[in-house]
């Protein structure tokens, strides 16, 4: 019988079927193999990105209607918990993230600190010392900086990439974000990040490599930047009400329990 593999590999790609490509070529490398499966959430693209996937013999699940970012994501963790993984690393499908990344991310996953405690979040940065130099727009450095310091002065942490969408995710982790109303469903970026943190999640950060997108269209082209940065401050402050005065998600984080196989 075939082991099962812990790790749950969820690319959201909307309109990727250039770019993807070359991500799934690398990611079936032995290497990432060996512990990692693929689940593509195709967010309704209207080019052959489900065709791609489907032909490399990987999993696809297509929406019919475009549901944005936040809901691919949440709908790939659902599929993570049936499935029985332990781990969930999610990656862009446009190669901004680069696939080296991924074992460093699952062995941090698995990596008690002195306490021996595992994380519950890991964040690959483009920031941190040890990252690859990564240029960005005056514009998103705005928000990084923006974001970094809502988060530092809601909950006394320091987080150096808070918009990063490499991550690595604990089973519980997975299982908390998977439930209703505990996941933005269009831009889950710092907001989740800070939510996490309010309610006593173990984040850790490593440096990634990452590279600037060849072709095709970012989710933050045109004005889509401005009125992100607007419903992210919107939903940041929601976010420390909700979990500050409300205390909403206290101790749902520490009652989820490890569901062995």
């Amino acid at each position: 019988m075939e082991k099962k593999k812990e790790v749950l590999i969820i690319i959201p790609a909307y309109n990727e079927e250039n770019m993807i490509i070359s991500v799934l070529e690398q990611l079936e490398s032995p290497e990432i193999a060996e512990f990692a499966d693929i689940l593509v959430m195709n967010d309704a693209s209207s080019d052959m990105t489900s065709q791609v996937v489907q032909q490399r013999n990987h999993d696809v699940v297509t929406h019919v209607f475009n549901l944005g970012y936040g809901s691919a994501l949440q709908l790939g963790y659902k599929y993570a918990i049936r499935k029985g993984y332990r781990y969930v690393i999610q990656m862009d499908a446009d190669g901004q993230h680069d696939v080296c990344n991924v074992r460093r991310i699952y062995q941090e996953l698995k990596t008690a600190d002195a306490d021996g405690i595992y994380p519950d979040i890991v964040l690959g940065e483009r920031f941190r010392e040890g990252s690859s130099v990564f240029e960005v727009s005056r514009a998103k450095r705005i928000a990084f900086f923006l974001f970094r310091m809502m988060i530092r002065i809601s909950s006394g942490r320091d987080i150096t990439d808070p918009t990063t969408g490499l991550q690595g995710l604990s089973w519980r982790t997975v299982l908390f974000y998977s439930k209703y109303n505990q996941f933005d469903d269009q831009y889950p970026d710092a907001n989740m990040l800070l939510q996490m943190i309010l309610i006593g999640a173990n984040i850790r950060e490593i440096p990634a490599v990452m590279h600037a997108r060849t072709e095709g269209e970012s989710m933050h082209s045109g004005l889509k930047p401005i009125i992100y940065m607007f419903r992210m401050t919107i939903s940041m402050i929601a976010v420390w009400i909700r979990e500050r005065i409300l205390k909403l998600d206290i101790g749902k984080l520490e009652n989820v329990a490890y569901q062995k196989e």
